[in-house]
Formats: structure tokens, sequence, C-alpha cells
């Protein structure tokens, strides 16, 4: 948590200018009235995203190429205004912002801010893994720095839950890192589900019979992933195509490679099983191959490099939100009070339940 009010007038506005850097990103933030600036943030980590409740005065605050080769997290950012008039700019799209509109934009690409007036402005920010959100880069690009209703339809939800979760700050401490994990699901879905309606609207042909296959592949993969066969050529073969079609299809329509998205898909399933307290008495090797890692070995180096920690230092750290799952680890010998890993950086891709063509597919012989 930041507040102005313990810092000196002199210091408050390079003060946070740091506490942005290190919660969302760096950017260049300058305020008419240095002296007199006055702001608030308090952060909320889920998973991998993250939600902050921020309060400033006037400011303009850039984020141009050079902070970006500095230091990217390769994040979308969701902005729910709450009070204020704001403006933000980026990819050759300008929008000035009331309360109750959301705004989208991407820590990748140059962009400029700006709040204006003499009360304080107020906004909830959501930031997630720009990989976690299962829609083309190049669409989501087309609604940057556009103002998305917040107030009616689907992004009444949104920014309802947004909101919840700002005005919840001060008692989130009462939620265990697996219910976090678990909202994280809930508002990345949430997003995806507001910024889907708007690009459908924006692009009515959006299932074209390539767009349809591709949502056919997707369902198949979501269905097969437990079987190790699962590969690009298997897939090929149940859809009655080449590899190389297949592969041409991802790179219209998937910000990843067939392989990459399969990948991903299972060590995000094995990341939930070894989150799970029912599933205590599943050894990891188990579960690995649950989820079509054959060798124990090649699993737990992937999960390391998809979450940033091994897979028992992450299971210890999320079983520690039940006494039961802790208790069970006591029993087989595992320490259960293992010094907490950093925050995963879960991918997330497209799921079946996107899927709703209803057309059956023809599947290969798993072997079933």
């Amino acid at each position: 948590m930041f507040d102005s009010a313990t810092i000196a007038a002199r210091d408050r506005l390079d003060a946070w200018r740091d506490v942005t850097a290190a919660s969302m990103a760096p950017t260049a933030i300058d305020s008419p009235a240095p002296e007199a600036f006055i702001a608030r943030l308090r952060a909320m980590p889920l998973g991998a995203a993250q939600v902050t409740s921020l309060a400033y005065t006037s400011l303009t605050s850039r984020r141009s190429s050079k902070e970006i080769r500095r230091s990217d997290p390769e994040c979308y950012q969701v902005g729910l205004i709450r009070a204020g008039r704001q403006g933000i700019e980026q990819n050759d799209a300008s929008v000035i912002l009331r309360r109750g509109d959301l705004v989208i934009y991407d820590s990748s690409r140059p962009f400029e801010a700006i709040v204006s007036g003499t009360s304080l402005a107020e906004t909830v920010h959501l930031q997630f893994p720009k990989r976690m959100l299962p829609l083309p880069v190049n669409q989501v690009n087309g609604l940057c720095a556009l103002s998305l209703p917040g107030t009616e339809g689907i992004g009444r939800l949104l920014a309802a839950f947004l909101a919840s979760l700002a005005d919840g700050h001060t008692g989130y401490t009462g939620y265990t890192e697996c219910d976090a994990l678990r909202l994280e699901t809930i508002v990345v879905d949430l997003t995806t589900a507001v910024l889907a309606h708007h690009l459908e609207r924006e692009n009515p042909p959006l299932y074209s019979p390539t767009h349809t296959l591709y949502l056919r592949i997707i369902a198949f993969i979501e269905e097969n992933l437990h079987h190790p066969q699962l590969r690009p050529t298997t897939i090929a073969t149940a859809h009655r195509i080449s590899p190389r079609y297949l592969h041409r299809i991802f790179q219209q329509h998937h910000p990843v490679s067939v392989a990459a998205h399969i990948r991903a898909r299972r060590l995000d399933r094995a990341r939930r099983d070894l989150a799970d307290h029912r599933l205590v008495h599943l050894t990891i090797a188990t579960i690995a191959r649950r989820w079509g890692f054959s060798r124990p070995a090649d699993f737990s180096r992937a999960f390391q490099r998809h979450t940033g920690t091994p897979p028992r230092d992450y299971r210890n750290n999320y079983l520690t939100c039940g006494s039961v799952g802790a208790e069970q680890l006591a029993q087989r010998g595992e320490d259960p009070h293992l010094s907490r890993a950093s925050s995963s950086k879960s991918r997330r891709s497209a799921t079946a339940d996107n899927c709703r063509s209803g057309d059956v597919v023809t599947r290969p012989d798993f072997g079933r």
C-alpha cells in the first residue's frame, strides 16, 4: 500500500514514479503541481494477474519505446474509471474517459495518459500477461485506447467485479492463495468476454470457415490433453488436413504455435491439480502423466519454465491454503511450510468453452 500523505511533499512525485514502476510498468510521470501532488495505491495480487486501486491528482504518464526497452512485463492493462476525467492515447487512437468507462492498453506499445482537474481521479487497474488472453493480438490492438462501456451489458459485469475487488482491498488478506488463483481465472475470463463481445460487433463475420475449424481444433486439443500421443501430426490427421495447413491456421488465429499451446494447456492443468488439496494423495509424477508428460524430469523443467517455480515448491505453496493438505503433506515427509516462491506466470489459452459449433470431430485412435 502507498499513501503520499506519509511522504514529504517534495518527494511524493518521485516516490509515485518508483511505486508505479515496481507494481505496474515504468513510465515517465510529471505533474503540473509537484508540491501539491497526492496519490494512493493498493495492489491485490491474483496469481499472475494483479488488481490495483489508484487515486491521484493531475498528472501526465508517458510510456515510450525507451521505457519499453528497459522493462516490459508484456501485459494487457485494463482500467475502470471511478472518478475524474482521464485521457489516453495508443495505436493512433485517443479517448477521453469518464466515470464508468473501461479501457484496455498494451504495455508493449507506447502510450500517453493524462489526468486533469482539481479533484482526485480514481481508477481500478487490472494487469495480466498477454499470453493469458485467448484472442488474436492484432484484433485486441484495435480495441486499445477506446472507451468500452462499463455501465451496461457485459461490460457492467466486469466493472462490478473489478470494483468489488477494489472495495475489498482492506480485507483481502482473508483470501487464500488458492482463492487468488480462482479469482484470476474469473477476472481474465470476464475480460475475454467483454473484448470478444466488442470484436464481434466490429467484425461480424468472425466465424469464417477457417475460424470455425480453428475452434474445433482448440476443442479437440482440450479434450485430449491427457494423451501423450497428442501432437500436431495426430491433430492434423483427426481433422483431415495436412500438418502444414494446421500450422498456418494457428499462425492466423493463435498467438503461439500448436506445440506451444498444447504444452501450455497441459502445464496449466497440472498447475491446477497441484494446487488442489483433494488430489494431495497423487504424486507429482502421477499428475505429470495425467497430462501427457511421460518423463517426470521433462515435466519438472517445463513446469519451472512455465511458472517460475519447481512443481514440489508450487504444490507446497498452495496446499498451505488448507490445513488438511498441509497435514497430509507432513505425513508424507514433505515440508508444508517451505518459503513461498515468486508469483507464478501462468499461461492461459483458449478453452473448449469458447467453442459452440456443436460439430462432431473425427478423432484418432488413442487406444482408449
